[in-house]
């Protein structure tokens, strides 16, 4: 598969802004999530607030819930349909218009999943297993052994964007490695049966990696993360225990002052400052100036989306309306696409063309 290298990577960003910027109507997104648990302050900096404004300036948005992908790396699915219309909360809270946008479920939409197999026809197992990202998740997963789903995790993930026939895809650099295989299947398509597909781009996003409070990785099930639906004193609880280091002075160097660091870019992301201004202004502090800062920062910040948010979790009819509308617009889509399929495969291009 081809590879580029980050500089490569980040011209085509600002290209593909610039494509969006100029004739956002052009262009289909597929994103979601798994619902695994509350998102988190990384989650809304690190897409959410890509995905609102994405569809604020006129682009066409798909948000999947991937339950069925809950299992790659776990045994039983707990609390599945709470944690799903949790989800759909987070979304509409952080700004998705879901009259705008399709919200809907793996589980729902079967001719999706059904893509699955003509997909795995055209891709290894020599591939699939040497995908750095499937590599990272088995190292991570919490099973003692994996299943065959971990392998097929990035199949899945092209049948959820092509399904829709998506053509652009905000995704991490740690993400470039699925989107490829996405790529590749599309292509591979195309020339087998015909043209079906869009090959999809990806548009590398260039939110900053945001720690969790113990300094590794923010993530839902390792109590590291500020969840959106936090309230005030559990924020304030949280913060307090996060890393820091013996400096008194504080200042932003992330290469050399990782935990420091970490709290005064969430400062300054939740600010909307320059995360260098946030550390001079508490200088001397100390580690309990910086919590102070950052936690009065946070919860300002996350105060509308939290009303916002409790609002629509009260009303869970309103919740199941959202993911039915979105089950039945992504139902017809993937029915349709489909049937272009099972066409393309049946007819006289079959074999190549």
């Amino acid at each position: 598969m081809q590879t580029t290298t980050p500089d490569e990577t980040d011209v085509q960003r600002r290209e593909l802004e610039e494509r969006v910027a100029a004739d956002p109507a052009a262009f289909r997104v597929l994103t979601g999530d798994r619902p695994t648990g509350p998102l988190h302050l990384g989650h809304y900096f690190g897409t959410l607030a890509n995905r609102v404004r994405l569809q604020r300036a006129g682009v066409e948005l798909f948000v999947l819930v991937a339950d069925y992908q809950v299992l790659t790396d776990r045994d039983v699915a707990d609390h599945l349909d709470e944690h799903v219309e949790g989800l759909v909360a987070d979304y509409l809270a952080a700004g998705v218009d879901p009259s705008a946008a399709t919200v809907f479920r793996h589980s729902a939409v079967p001719a999706l999943n059904q893509l699955m197999l003509p997909f795995l026809s055209l891709v290894s197992i020599a591939e699939l297993r040497r995908n750095p990202t499937v590599k990272d998740e088995i190292s991570a997963s919490r099973q003692t052994s994996v299943s065959g789903l971990m392998f097929t995790y990035p199949v899945h993930q092209a049948a959820d964007i092509l399904f829709c026939k998506a053509n652009l895809v905000p995704v991490g650099r740690d993400q470039l490695p699925h989107q490829e295989i996405t790529r590749t299947i599309a292509r591979r398509f195309n020339e087998r049966y015909g043209p079906v597909f869009p090959v999809p781009d990806a548009l590398l996003s260039d939110a900053p990696l945001l720690l969790g409070t113990d300094g590794r990785k923010m993530g839902k099930s390792r109590g590291n993360a500020v969840a959106l639906s936090a309230t005030a004193d559990e924020t304030a609880r949280l913060i307090r225990r996060a890393v820091t280091d013996d400096d008194r002075h504080i200042a932003y160097a992330p290469e050399t002052r990782p935990g420091v660091s970490n709290l005064v870019l969430i400062a300054a992301l939740c600010q909307g400052r320059d995360p260098h201004e946030v550390a001079g202004e508490i200088g001397s502090g100390g580690a309990a100036a910086l919590k102070r800062t950052v936690t009065e920062a946070v919860n300002e910040f996350l105060r509308p989306l939290r009303a916002r948010r409790a609002e629509l979790a009260a009303d869970r009819a309103y919740l199941r309306g959202v993911l039915a509308d979105g089950d039945a617009r992504a139902n017809a889509m993937a029915d349709r696409t489909l049937a272009e399929v099972r066409e393309a495969m049946s007819g006289p291009g079959r074999g190549g063309r």
